[in-house]
């Protein structure tokens, strides 16, 4: 073998060689290129799920709050409606006239007067524009006598002057019992609620 043999072999076989090389390299690169694309496909894929999650807790919290502030206004307007019923009604305790509020002002007087039995002395006091109304009614009891005005809707507050003992019945507290009593009930026939 000559020697041009001999390198004719060598370059053949670093051709082979670097061919094989070349191939190697092409295969790392396509291997490379194949896992960065599943890679970023799986990101990609992460990311889409990670933003729609966002999407829906950032929907459900919309959707939570909108449900809240609707239930906050309704209530707010059923308060509103209370309220209004509420001064209707009082309006009405302070436009009785005649034998109705002659007649629910010595029902009061009666229940309140069950405390002041062994009282000499008793101090009724009213609205002012019941005064006559009441210095008829206490002509019938012994003792007692309109002590003076209390801003109230009606009926009487009662004292004894040796007991020290005050009974509140008033329409405003006969009616702050009955409402506070029956508020439910009330509300459910407003509302219609079950």
């Amino acid at each position: 073998m000559s020697l041009d043999n001999v390198v004719e072999d060598i370059r053949d076989e670093a051709r082979a060689r670097a061919e094989e090389i070349k191939e190697a390299g092409e295969e790392r690169a396509d291997e490379i290129r194949s896992e960065a694309e599943t890679e970023a496909e799986a990101l990609v894929e992460e990311r889409e799920v990670s933003v729609e999650n966002q999407i829906k807790r950032e929907r459900e919290q919309a959707l939570s709050s909108a449900k809240l502030e609707a239930k906050q206004a309704r209530l707010g307007a059923r308060r509103d409606v209370l309220q209004r019923v509420r001064s209707q009604v009082e309006d009405e305790l302070v436009e009785l006239e005649g034998e109705r509020r002659e007649e629910l002002t010595r029902t009061l007087l009666d229940a309140a007067s069950v405390e002041f039995e062994d009282e000499d002395e008793v101090h009724v006091y009213g609205r002012a524009d019941d005064a006559d109304l009441l210095e008829e009614i206490l002509a019938d009891y012994d003792g007692y006598e309109v002590a003076g005005e209390r801003d109230c809707l009606g009926g009487v507050v009662v004292e004894g002057t040796n007991s020290r003992v005050r009974v509140n019945n008033t329409f405003d507290s006969v009616l702050d019992t009955t409402w506070e009593d029956n508020l439910k009930e009330v509300s459910a026939r407003l509302f219609d609620d079950q």
